[in-house]
């Protein structure tokens, strides 16, 4: 008889699902309600990864995003940064990178979905152009 061998290589994986964060409507120079919302992250077994934020519309390493009005001609802006907890007294931002967590969160993968949730406030005044302000958040995870 002749043996032989049987071998597969499992690379590690992350992926991540996320849902839309949205601040309650509020009038023109009224103080908005800070927002919350939940990510999933799901990295194979024993995988280290960290979990950068990244605003978009204006780059900003540390967590602070600018959303732009919607309708043409507005130029009117409304600020708000990111945080990893409910007292909004850390932020969260994108200085994450493999072995350092900078100002992002650590993890290790477990296999199974893992909910990370950010929360947001605004820092600007509301006091602009009527109109729906958006700005695009980048999820960065290293592994």
């Amino acid at each position: 008889f002749f043996p032989y061998l049987v071998s597969a290589t499992v690379q590690k994986n992350c992926t991540v699902a996320a849902n839309s964060l949205t601040f309650n409507a509020v009038a023109a120079g009224a103080a908005t309600a800070p927002g919350s919302t939940t990510f999933r992250v799901t990295c194979t077994v024993n995988t280290p990864y960290t979990v950068g934020l990244a605003p978009l519309n204006i780059a900003s390493p540390t967590g602070t995003g600018t959303m732009k009005g919607g309708t043409g001609g507005n130029t009117n802006t409304v600020q708000y940064q990111l945080y990893s907890n409910s007292t909004l007294s850390q932020v969260w931002g994108n200085t994450a990178a493999m072995g350092s967590t900078g100002n992002g969160l650590a993890g290790t993968g477990t296999g199974s979905t893992q909910a990370l949730s950010v929360y947001a406030k605004t820092t600007s005044s509301t006091d602009v152009t009527p109109d729906t302000y958006t700005d695009t958040v980048q999820i960065n995870v290293n592994y």
